[in-house]
């Protein structure tokens, strides 16, 4: 799954480091942000079900 962007994720980095003391974003921080997102979206999945629903929702995360 390509979920994340890596491009984005440098750039959402740049916006949050107010102090600009990041200057650079690993590789593996795309790919564990991927695995991440994964296991949120599948506990979201997992609790709509459970809730007898069929679409996730911002309260399933």
């Amino acid at each position: 799954m390509a979920l994340i962007i890596k491009s984005n994720i440098r750039k959402v980095v740049k916006e949050l480091d107010k102090e600009n003391s990041v200057s650079s974003v690993a590789d593996e921080v795309g790919r564990e942000l991927e695995r991440k997102v994964e296991d949120i979206l599948d506990d979201a999945i997992k609790r709509a079900k459970a809730n007898g629903r069929r679409t996730v929702q911002a309260r399933d995360l």
